[in-house]
C-alpha cells in the first residue's frame, strides 16, 4: 500500500482512536451503565462535589450546553443528583448518587483503565510530547478559516 503522507497517516491513526473510544464506550454502557463521555463526567463530579453546569464544562472543555442532555441522562439514571445553589437559586449543583459513586469507583473495564495502561507503558517525554501535538490539534480544528 502506498504512503498516505503525513498528515493522513496522522489522521488515519486519529480515526482508529476514535473508533476504539467508541467501541470501548459502548462496552462500558453495557458492562458498568454508562458509556465513556458520562463516566468522565461522573469522574469530574465526583472529584469535586457541588460543581455547577459551567464549571464541568470549562473543566471539560465544552460549551455548557454540549453537557445538557448528558446531565440529564445521568440525572435520570439516578447516577447524580442536581441540586439548587443556595445562594444562587437559578444555579444547579451537581453530587453524586451512591450508584454514581459506585461507577466513578470502577477501575476494571474502563476507558480510563485503558488510559492508565498505556501512560504507564510510555515515557514522560512521549506523554508531554502527544499531549502537545493533541493540544494543537484540537486549536487547528477549532480555528475559524
Amino acid at each position: 500500500m502506498r504512503s498516505l503522507g503525513t498528515a493522513l497517516g496522522f489522521l488515519q491513526q486519529v480515526w482508529e482512536l476514535t473508533h476504539a473510544l467508541q467501541v470501548s464506550s459502548k462496552r462500558m454502557a453495557r458492562t458498568i451503565g454508562v458509556t465513556g463521555p458520562q463516566r468522565l463526567v461522573l469522574r469530574v463530579v465526583g472529584a469535586a462535589p457541588g460543581i455547577t453546569a459551567r464549571e464541568l464544562a470549562t473543566t471539560l472543555g465544552l460549551h455548557p450546553s454540549t453537557l445538557t442532555g448528558v446531565l440529564g441522562r445521568l440525572e435520570r439514571q439516578k447516577f447524580l443528583i442536581r441540586r439548587t445553589d443556595p445562594d444562587d437559586r437559578r444555579r444547579a449543583r451537581f453530587v453524586l448518587t451512591a450508584r454514581g459513586k459506585k461507577v466513578d469507583a470502577a477501575r476494571r473495564g474502563t476507558v480510563e483503565a485503558a488510559v492508565r495502561r498505556a501512560l504507564a507503558r510510555a515515557d514522560q517525554t512521549t506523554v508531554a510530547k502527544a499531549q502537545e501535538m493533541l493540544a494543537l490539534l484540537v486549536t487547528e480544528l477549532e480555528r475559524e478559516h
